[in-house]
C-alpha cells in the first residue's frame, strides 16, 4: 500500500522551519506496513498544492496533507483541496460552537478570522483536534483516502494517530487483518540485534519484523497479516516470543512504553521512593521521570548539583575527594548517589557525573567520560562509560543508562 505525503507552508519551502511531520508520519506508516510513495512541500499557494494533490492522485493509494490549517490568510489548504476536488466550502457549525467555547474557556479573545477554521468541502468527513484549533478533515478521490490534518506538529502526531490511520486501516485493509507490536531494546546495537536473531526461524506466514533506531533506543516492529484474525494473532504472538527468548535481556517495553515509564511504574508498585543528583545530565533524568503522571509519589526531589561547590555543599562531597580524584570520578559519583539518597531519606539515589564536551577532557579522562551510580539498600554501584557523540547525545544516552541501570535493579536483573 503507497500513501504519499504532501506538506505545505512558505515555512517550509523557505527553509525557515525544519519539516518534522513527513519523517514522523513516514515512520508510523512503515510500522504499520504501508509504504510511502514520495514525500514532497510545497509553500501555500493554490496552485502548487493542486499541482500536488494531482500527482500523488496518479501514483498512490492515499494521501496525506499537513499543514496550512490556520485563520491567517495564507494558510488556505481547505480553500485549495476543495477547488483541487471542484467542491464547495461550508461551515460546520458544530464545529464552530465548540471552536468559539474552546476560546472562552482559554480566555482567548475571539476575531472573525478563527471561523475559517470551521470550513470544509462539502462531503468531507471531520476529524477532530484534541489539543488545537484545527479540525482535520478527510475525503475520498476514485476510491483513494485523502486526509488533511494541522501542521504543527503536536497536533498532527495526535490527529495522525488518533485519526489518521484508523481511518486508513478501515479503508485500505479490505479484508485482510493486520496486527502489530513494537517491541522496544535499549543496549544492543542494530547489527547486534540483527546478529543475535540471525539464525532465530522468524519465517513465520504473513509475519514481517523491521528495526527501526530511533537514538537511544531501538525498535523492532512485528507485524502479522492475513485474513483469519485469529491466525494473525497467534502468528504475532509466535514471533514476538521467539524474539524475547533471544533479546529478554535488553528489552525494557511495548508499543508506547517508555524508559521513564517503566521506572516509574516498578517504583510506584513497589512503594519505594527515589532520589537523583545530576551533573552532566542537567536535570534531563528528573525531567523525564517528571514527565510521567503521578511521579510526585515516587520521586522525592531532583537536584543539579553541576559545580564542585555544589557536590560538596548540597551532597556532602568531601573537598578532598574532589581534589584527588575529580568531580568526574567513581569516588564522587559514588558519593553523590548515597549523599542525595541520605539527604532526602530515600530509599534510592541515582547520581550522574562526566565530560559532555567539547571540551574539558583529558587524556586520562576524555570528552564523553561518564559515572553513573546507584545507590539502593543492598549497597552502591558505579559504571563508568565513554561516548563519542555530541554534547546533546552524551547527556540524553547517559540519561537512558542511568534510568536503564535503575530498571533492572527494580526488575531483580543485577547483569
Amino acid at each position: 500500500m503507497d500513501i504519499g505525503i504532501l506538506v505545505i507552508g512558505n515555512e517550509l519551502t523557505s527553509g525557515m522551519t525544519q519539516d518534522t511531520n513527513s519523517s514522523f508520519i513516514a515512520r508510523e506508516l512503515h510500522e504499520y506496513g504501508w509504504s510511502v510513495s514520495a514525500v514532497m512541500a510545497v509553500g501555500d499557494d493554490r496552485d502548487a498544492i493542486k499541482g500536488g494533490i494531482d500527482y500523488f492522485l496518479g501514483i498512490s493509494d492515499a494521501l496525506i496533507i499537513t499543514g496550512g490549517l490556520g485563520p491567517t490568510a495564507d494558510d488556505m489548504t481547505t480553500a485549495a483541496v476543495a477547488g483541487a476536488f471542484d467542491l464547495d466550502l461550508y461551515t460546520d457549525n458544530a464545529v464552530l460552537k465548540r471552536l468559539k467555547e474552546r476560546f472562552d474557556r482559554l480566555d482567548i479573545p475571539w476575531t472573525e478570522n478563527n471561523a475559517k477554521q470551521a470550513m470544509f468541502p462539502e462531503g468531507a468527513g471531520i476529524i477532530d483536534n484534541p489539543v488545537g484549533t484545527a479540525c482535520g478533515f478527510f475525503l475520498e478521490r476514485s476510491g483513494r483516502p485523502v486526509a488533511v490534518i494541522p501542521g504543527v506538529p503536536a497536533e498532527a502526531r495526535k490527529l495522525l494517530t488518533g485519526g489518521v490511520i484508523p481511518l486508513f486501516r478501515e479503508k485500505l485493509a479490505y479484508r485482510e487483518h493486520i496486527a502489530k507490536r513494537t517491541i522496544k531494546i535499549f543496549g544492543l546495537t542494530e547489527s547486534g540485534i540483527d546478529e543475535t536473531l540471525l539464525h532465530e526461524n522468524l519465517n513465520i506466514p504473513g509475519v514481517s519484523v523491521g528495526s527501526y533506531p530511533r537514538f537511544p533506543e531501538i525498535r523492532l516492529v512485528v507485524i502479522s497479516r492475513g485474513e483469519d484474525r485469529d491466525s494473525v494473532e497467534e502468528n504475532l504472538g509466535a514471533a514476538c516470543k521467539r524474539i524475547e527468548e533471544k533479546l529478554h535481556r535488553y528489552i525494557f517495553g511495548y508499543d508506547d512504553d517508555t524508559m521513564e515509564g517503566v521506572v516509574a511504574a516498578f517504583l510506584t508498585d513497589r512503594g519505594l521512593t527515589l532520589s537523583v543528583a545530576e551533573s552532566c545530565t542537567g536535570g534531563l533524568i528528573t525531567d523525564r521521570l517528571t514527565d510521567v503522571p503521578g511521579s510526585s509519589v515516587f520521586l522525592e526531589r531532583g537536584v543539579v548539583t553541576y559545580s564542585n561547590t555544589s557536590k560538596v555543599d548540597l551532597l556532602g562531597v568531601p573537598d578532598s575527594v574532589i581534589k584527588e580524584h575529580g568531580a568526574v570520578s567513581e569516588e564522587a559519583a559514588v558519593l553523590m548517589a548515597e549523599g542525595v539518597k541520605r539527604i532526602a531519606g530515600t530509599d534510592i539515589g541515582l547520581a550522574t557525573t562526566g565530560i559532555a564536551g567539547p571540551t574539558g577532557g583529558t587524556e586520562e579522562k576524555p570528552v564523553g567520560t561518564v559515572f553513573i551510580a546507584l545507590s539502593t539498600g543492598e549497597g552502591t554501584t558505579c559504571r563508568r562509560f565513554l561516548f563519542r557523540w555530541d554534547r546533546r547525545r552524551i547527556k540524553e544516552i547517559s540519561s537512558q543508562i542511568a534510568l536503564n541501570m535503575l530498571r533492572r535493579f527494580l526488575a531483580g536483573s543485577n547483569s
